[in-house]
């Protein structure tokens, strides 16, 4: 019984891991492309939207030699007020914010060294109105 429990928690584990029990090769094949995917890592992500759903961003965030670049795009569908991004990150032992507002449509980008994680969430109507969920990016 024991040892049941044993194997089965053990194979639990190593799903868990994202390790296949198969081969050794699938496993090699596996621990390579893990490992490409740590040196040069990408995402898109979003559409992100305002809790009223009038603005939402979406874009793609990628890290290249030590550098984290977010590319960023804003669509506003009401005219009248603004849409709003927000950016929260960890960098150098410390947390950092920031936002960027358009009417319409809209593009941007930042970039930063020593990046560790990256959160957005879009407003509408003004900096702190109809926000709506936090999500992290990177």
């Amino acid at each position: 019984m024991r040892k049941t429990l044993a194997i089965a928690a053990m194979a639990g584990s190593m799903a868990f891991a994202g390790m296949a029990l198969g081969p050794a090769s699938a496993q090699a094949a596996t621990q390579s492309t893990a490992t490409t995917a740590s040196a040069s890592s990408a995402g898109s992500w979003g559409k992100f939207f305002s809790s009223d759903r009038k603005a939402y961003t979406f874009g793609k965030t990628s890290k290249t030699g030590g550098k984290v670049f977010t590319k960023w795009y804003g669509v506003d569908k009401r005219g009248g007020k603004k849409g709003w991004v927000w950016f929260e990150y960890f960098q150098n032992g410390s947390w950092h914010k920031f936002n960027r507002s358009w009417d319409g449509k809209t593009a941007g980008s930042w970039s930063g060294r020593g990046i560790k994680k990256v959160y957005t969430f879009t407003c509408w109507g003004g900096k702190f109105d109809n926000c709506g969920r936090k999500y992290r990016i990177y």
